[in-house]
């Protein structure tokens, strides 16, 4: 099935973390956002993911809009900073606790990884539930005692009150903003997902979905592996009745040995490239004719 109902408007985002400088890949997916909502007359906005306390650094988050201005992209409006929403992220949990759809959960990643029940999914070892099958007043009494603890969806229950879910995905490489497919989403085979970090208030999944509502983002680009993530934002998004954007999943660059760029294994970072005299406007060119540094390339599907 497919719509090809050109949208009035388009929204796209560039959403980073500031655990690091932006390494090439980073750079190719800024530059097909920035490129869609220009070529359509509509807005990029740049929100800054820092509510990870552990690894968010101010001078990361100085070196994303360095890179970024390298490449000679611009923005519109100011930065969204996650760390100025948390408001927004415990209000959006309280509703979802209040519908009964969430609960605490005490284990740590060691207990979860040494749980032969716990399958791998998409995104690692599905949660086995361990903690759901507590009793209310046990996790009460370990919530009074100050222990640690995450929040995590009950995902039977969740699904079971939205219904079937599905959602828009756009062409890659760019058809026409409008032309679109259907895509059923089963957010159940991610299991019960958290919500709420013990160490950050809120998920990925948490934050990312209200932060892409509220910022009024039409169409979401971003990389494959991010494809299993999609079907639980599509239901947090008929949780909470917020709207829901497109999503375009790009393919992920890969390096020499078929790795995923990532910063934490030394990808090529944009202010590597500066620091040697690339020329940005002939980076910014290849980069968006899919031609890439040396060792780099776009990962086979």
């Amino acid at each position: 099935m497919t719509e090809a109902a050109e949208p009035q408007h388009i929204v796209t985002r560039f959403a980073p973390s500031p655990t690091g400088r932006l390494h090439v890949g980073h750079g190719w997916s800024a530059l097909m956002a920035w490129d869609m909502a220009r070529a359509h007359g509509g807005v990029f906005r740049l929100r800054v993911e820092d509510i990870d306390g552990t690894r968010s650094r101010p001078e990361h988050v100085a070196g994303i809009v360095e890179d970024l201005q390298w490449l000679g992209l611009d923005w519109d409006g100011d930065i969204i900073f996650q760390s100025r929403r948390l408001g927004q992220y415990d209000a959006a949990l309280k509703r979802l606790k209040e519908m009964g759809l969430t609960y605490p959960c005490f284990c740590t990643r060691a207990d979860i990884a040494a749980s032969g029940s716990a399958p791998h999914g998409a995104e690692g070892p599905v949660y086995p539930g361990t903690c759901r099958r507590l009793s209310g007043e046990e996790r009460q009494g370990r919530i009074a005692a100050g222990e640690p603890h995450a929040w995590r969806i009950d995902m039977a229950r969740a699904t079971a009150q939205a219904g079937p879910l599905a959602w828009q995905a756009g062409t890659f490489p760019f058809g026409k903003p409008g032309e679109t497919s259907i895509v059923a989403a089963h957010p159940i085979t991610a299991g019960d997902v958290v919500l709420a970090r013990k160490d950050a208030p809120a998920s990925y999944h948490l934050s990312c979905t209200l932060d892409d509502a509220a910022m009024g983002v039409t169409h979401v680009l971003r990389g494959a592996d991010l494809r299993t993530a999609t079907d639980i934002h599509r239901l947090i998004q008929t949780l909470l009745a917020l709207p829901t954007p497109i999503y375009i999943h790009h393919p992920l660059l890969v390096d020499a040995e078929g790795r995923r760029l990532a910063k934490r294994s030394g990808s090529i970072a944009l202010a590597d490239l500066r620091a040697h005299g690339a020329d940005p406007a002939q980076l910014a060119a290849d980069l968006r004719a899919g031609r890439f540094p040396i060792g780099i390339s776009v990962a086979q599907a």
